[in-house]
């Protein structure tokens, strides 16, 4: 009896430049191609609703493309190190074969299988692929991890391999008999009563050859002019690349790969691609901060911000968190970026700052409310970018932003979006002001409101804080937090 090997996939779905994948065919033995589904191992990281809608087409992808090669993808839900070795039982399985991944909940999932399968005889193989670098490949001169980008970006560039990505494999080979899976409609993760997901239908095609079409998309579209657009939410100005990026449906190594021979095919690239490949750095250095600060998904980075004084009153912070999550601040570039969260699994990376400066500055609400709505509302939620990237804002992360930058909604607006485009498309009650008022309603005089059809408080609210009084709250706050921490 040929025994097989187990190809375990997790976040990295897709044929191509799989090492893990490519080292399992290279047996010669028939592979078990294998997802499994557990819930209860993530704990609270558990994938929102808008991962799961994409989880669910990426995986439908995955298995088509299996099925070409003389694959099937094999469905299990349940503890990752019981499935496997149930799996292996009952096959006769001698090895796995999987990515690493890097979260803390992962990191204990991948100590559990090294324990089981020791005991078991089994030989466990892992990976690298879902990065550029392992994040214990670089550190400071005094050999700590990296808290500051600019220096990581540096020494990540002198140690960085650019060797092209490896390809997909010609075959699989099958076993004689397909152990029994689950399917796809028994996890139900789709959307059914409501169906909500419709704007993430007609925004996205989820799996491997969605995220090559992106790809090149990106290279012949905005990558030339990258550099100036990514800021422009009223513009194609970004790659769009993040969840094939999180799922795995590409590798940063063949963005990496393809950005770079663009550019060195035209040189008009240059800026945009060295541009774009610093944003791509930007998300190993959150891996590189998950890695060793484990908590950062929950507990400040820096200690101080540990005792801010958020605002007190549960019943208002309640309302407030509703007002903004729900679009309804007020505030038209706010509420832009919020709905176009909830009907596309998306949201342009500068109004995520504005959006997130206001929870946290004007609303005086933690920043963990605000990842924590953002992890089930993405189709991107990857808990290294996401908490990172609320921490930066919030001040009180790696590298952050000082705390006394405050983003104004208001100037946000008329500097990133100067006709209104993107407020007009997502927030229609306002669309028919003029572009002098479109971000900021309440300053319109009564006729041009009337000729607008808008009501303030009626058809679109009133701001639910004035932001000078806010702006003067936040920055009172963050003296009495640094008052407190200097003594």
């Amino acid at each position: 009896m040929v025994r097989p090997v187990i190809m375990w996939f997790r976040q990295d779905l897709r044929l191509h430049d799989n090492a893990a994948l490519a080292a399992a065919v290279a047996t010669g033995l028939p592979v078990l191609p294998l997802y499994v589904l557990d819930d209860a191992g993530a704990g609270r990281w558990a994938a929102g609703g808008a991962s799961r809608w994409w989880l669910h087409h990426s995986l439908d992808a995955l298995s088509r493309s299996l099925d070409k090669l003389g694959g099937r993808l094999i469905l299990r839900r349940g503890r990752v190190a019981e499935s496997l070795m149930e799996l292996a039982s009952t096959t006769g399985a001698t090895a796995i074969y999987f990515s690493r991944a890097y979260e803390p909940f992962n990191a204990r999932i991948e100590s559990s299988l090294k324990d089981v399968s020791q005991a078991r005889g089994i030989d466990v193989h892992r990976f690298a692929g879902t990065l550029l670098i392992e994040p214990e490949t670089i550190a400071t001169k005094d050999g700590k991890p990296f808290r500051v980008f600019t220096p990581f970006w540096r020494a990540l560039q002198q140690v960085y391999d650019p060797r092209a990505p490896a390809k997909m494999p010609a075959r699989i080979v099958a076993p004689k008999e397909w152990p029994s899976s689950e399917t796809l409609a028994d996890w139900q993760l789709l959307p059914t009563k409501p169906d909500w997901a419709g704007g993430l239908v007609a925004s996205w095609q989820p799996g491997e050859a969605g995220a090559a079409m992106c790809l090149g998309d990106f290279v012949t579209g905005a990558l030339s002019g990258y550099a100036g657009t990514r800021d422009r939410p009223d513009l194609t100005g970004t790659s769009r690349l993040s969840p094939h990026l999180h799922f795995g449906e590409l590798s940063p190594r063949q963005c990496w790969h393809v950005i770079d021979l663009a550019r060195q095919r035209s040189p008009k690239l240059d800026t945009g691609a060295a541009s774009f490949l610093r944003e791509l750095a930007w998300r190993e250095f959150s891996y590189h901060l998950l890695h060793h600060w484990p908590s950062l998904p929950e507990t400040a980075f820096k200690e101080a911000y540990a005792e801010f004084p958020w605002e007190p009153d549960r019943k208002v912070r309640q309302l407030q968190f509703a007002a903004w999550s729900s679009g309804r601040t007020g505030y038209p570039i706010v509420d832009a970026g919020m709905r176009q969260l909830w009907q596309t699994g998306w949201m342009h990376n500068r109004v995520r700052m504005i959006v997130a400066s206001f929870l946290i500055k004007h609303l005086l609400i933690p920043w963990q409310d605000g990842a924590g709505w953002f992890w089930d509302t993405l189709v991107d939620a990857d808990l290294a970018n996401n908490s990172a990237s609320w921490q930066w804002v919030a001040g009180s992360g790696a590298d952050a932003a000082p705390y006394f930058r405050i983003f104004n909604p208001i100037l946000q607006g008329q500097k990133f979006d100067p006709h209104g485009a993107y407020v007009r498309a997502f927030v229609p009650e306002v669309s028919r002001l003029p572009d002098k008022y479109v971000h900021a309603p309440w300053t319109a005089p009564d006729d041009v409101l009337a000729r607008a059809g808008v009501r303030l408080g009626v058809t679109y609210p009133r701001p639910i804080v004035d932001h000078d009084t806010a702006r003067r709250r936040a920055l009172d706050a963050f003296a009495k937090l640094k008052s407190a921490s200097d003594d």
